[in-house]
């Protein structure tokens, strides 16, 4: 990477934060993989991701049509334009794979995420556990006298927010789905 020029007492900033403007910039994109319901098939496409060192943040996969034995593979990634677009591509070119599409730039589309939480806690902290999910319309499925299991189903960023407030009430797993997404409207 060339160095960046940058002239002396431009930015108040740290130097750690300086990126360069001319550099590509990455971005996350939802893919929804319609593929054969047949050994081998995620196989090959989560090697697609591998073997050229692209990134996974989240991956799904459930048989949506039985009879005519298809699935669908939801894919979170993050790449530069260019990268996503070859990703797209080479999605596109493999024999077990029907249609491709990048939800987040084919217009508005929905995404969710089911999540488990285990909390241990006493006292004040149980109550304020049990309040905060209220607040986030998560529902107890276990309990025990030490520990609750909240579920939660919501966007990731939801998600994410509600592990933070966690943490310190006894936060001790999560377990998470990964993200379903659907192209809203006809």
């Amino acid at each position: 990477m060339p160095p960046l020029n940058i002239k002396k007492g431009s930015s108040s900033h740290s130097a750690y934060d300086l990126r360069d403007p001319n550099a590509p910039v990455s971005e996350t994109h939802t893919l929804a993989v319609l593929v054969d319901n047949e050994s081998g098939v995620l196989a090959r496409v989560i090697g697609l991701f591998s073997g050229r060192g692209y990134n996974i943040e989240s991956l799904t996969v459930a048989e949506v049509d039985h009879q005519g034995h298809r699935s669908r593979i939801t894919v979170v990634t993050t790449g530069t334009p260019q990268v996503i677009d070859q990703i797209k591509a080479q999605l596109a070119r493999m024999v077990p794979v029907h249609e491709v599409h990048d939800l987040t730039v084919e217009g508005p589309s929905v995404q969710r995420e089911l999540a488990l939480f285990k909390v241990a806690g006493r006292g004040e902290q149980r109550i304020e556990a049990l309040r905060l999910a209220e607040i986030f319309r998560a529902n107890v499925v276990d309990s025990t006298l030490e520990s609750f299991v909240f579920e939660m189903t919501g966007t990731p960023e939801k998600i994410d927010a509600f592990a933070e407030l966690m943490r310190p009430l006894g936060l001790r797993e999560i377990a998470r789905t990964g993200v379903a997404a659907l192209a809203r409207g006809a």
